[in-house]
């Protein structure tokens, strides 16, 4: 087998200070590294996942708008695993986060949600 595992996921957001904010203190990912990159007035911030992935976090002066269609080509979501979806969604809540109900995976059976970031990317929690 060649691929071992998703080493990260690469996301662009509009508000830099707001994203950053949102993954490292609601959902508390740690930060490896940030750059400041003055060629392109950009931000790279590379944040760990528990189970060694990493999501880099990046800023653009302009970014265009996402597509709003959740059903468009290309990247859906992203889905984090959690040991209980119950507390994971109480905590998001008291943070102000918006998440849908909870529903059932009618081929596994476990419990899954989404709810968004700031610039509104579609997230997952997935029970483990």
């Amino acid at each position: 087998m060649f691929i071992k595992k998703v080493h990260h996921a690469a996301i662009i957001c509009s508000d830099y200070s707001i994203s950053k904010a949102f993954y490292t203190e609601i959902l508390r990912l740690t930060v490896i590294a940030e750059h400041y990159r003055a060629s392109r007035d950009s931000y790279k911030l590379d944040l760990a996942l528990p189970d060694g992935g990493q999501i880099e976090l990046f800023s653009f002066p302009t970014p265009p708008k996402r597509p709003n269609n959740p059903e468009a080509c290309g990247l859906r979501h992203l889905a984090f695993g959690v040991e209980s979806m119950t507390h994971m969604v109480d905590y998001l809540v008291r943070q102000g986060v918006n998440v849908e109900p909870i529903r059932v995976d009618e081929y596994t059976g476990k419990q899954f949600t989404f709810f968004k970031d700031p610039d509104g990317l579609p997230l997952e929690l997935y029970e483990q």
